[in-house]
């Protein structure tokens, strides 16, 4: 089990926010907006050796936040929002380890396989990350896609993630139910997908405390990922930072 840091990134500047409320249906609830730049946190989390985190772009107007995260810990970070098969090359090049991948593969509710097939040819399946950010409808979990607006028709179910684990590197799951509102994480998705995924596989959503990174391990079988933002002290929160990143050394240092 492994902490995934995470950049987000809104209006240009470093944030904490409640995703859901991106729908433009009302204001953006902001957590924490940061003074510090984007390259400051790739390089405090280059410096702590943690790979794998993502920058993710909530709208227009981030593109040169992002690019100094990414050329501040080259090789270290993910990249995600707005990614297409035309522009995916150019965030590698500048420093990105994988693009991450949601609205472009998921249009009109459906799995564009078109779209899938024309990134896989344009990166490689190696440097692709599928989001597979999802919504509880009906006792099941559903991708949502257009800054979570948007239900699609695919279900997180064990037999649509073994297609997809063969087209991507990597799944980056934000329960979007609970994601940004620090109120515990989501128990029954996590399970869900530790029983689904064979591949590496990160959740974001909810985390607040250590007990709730303990509850989390349990829970995964250590097979999961995690990552946190809003209950991070360096994001405003009450989490030490530093308490998170001992902790997840810990975990791996005794399994080794």
């Amino acid at each position: 089990m492994n902490f995934r840091p995470c950049i987000d990134l809104h209006q240009g500047k470093v944030k904490q926010i409640v995703g859901e409320t991106l729908n433009g249906q009302r204001p953006v609830i902001e957590n924490f907006v940061s003074d510090l730049s984007s390259a400051h946190y790739a390089d405090m989390f280059r410096q702590d050796g943690l790979r794998g985190g993502h920058v993710i772009m909530l709208g227009g107007g981030n593109e040169e936040a992002a690019i100094q995260a990414l050329q501040a810990y080259p090789g270290g970070l993910q990249i995600g929002g707005g990614i297409t098969a035309d522009n995916a090359a150019r965030y590698l090049e500048q420093g990105a380890s994988h693009v991450v991948v949601t609205s472009y593969i998921f249009q009109n509710g459906e799995l564009n396989k078109d779209h899938l097939h024309k990134i896989v040819a344009e990166v490689g399946k190696d440097r692709l990350v599928i989001d597979l950010s999802c919504k509880e409808k009906d006792g099941k979990w559903f991708v949502v896609t257009n800054q979570w607006k948007t239900f699609s028709s695919f279900e997180v179910k064990r037999s649509h993630l073994q297609e997809l684990e063969g087209c991507c590197d990597e799944f980056l799951v934000h329960a979007v139910d609970v994601e940004g509102k620090r109120t515990g994480i989501h128990e029954q998705l996590i399970g869900h997908l530790a029983d689904c995924v064979t591949i590496p596989t990160t959740y974001a959503g909810g985390a607040r405390s250590l007990d709730d990174l303990e509850l989390f391990h349990r829970l995964s079988r250590g097979k999961l990922d995690i990552t946190i933002g809003s209950a991070l002290d360096i994001f405003g929160g009450n989490l030490p930072y530093r308490q998170v990143v001992d902790y997840c050394r810990g975990l791996n240092a005794h399994a080794g």
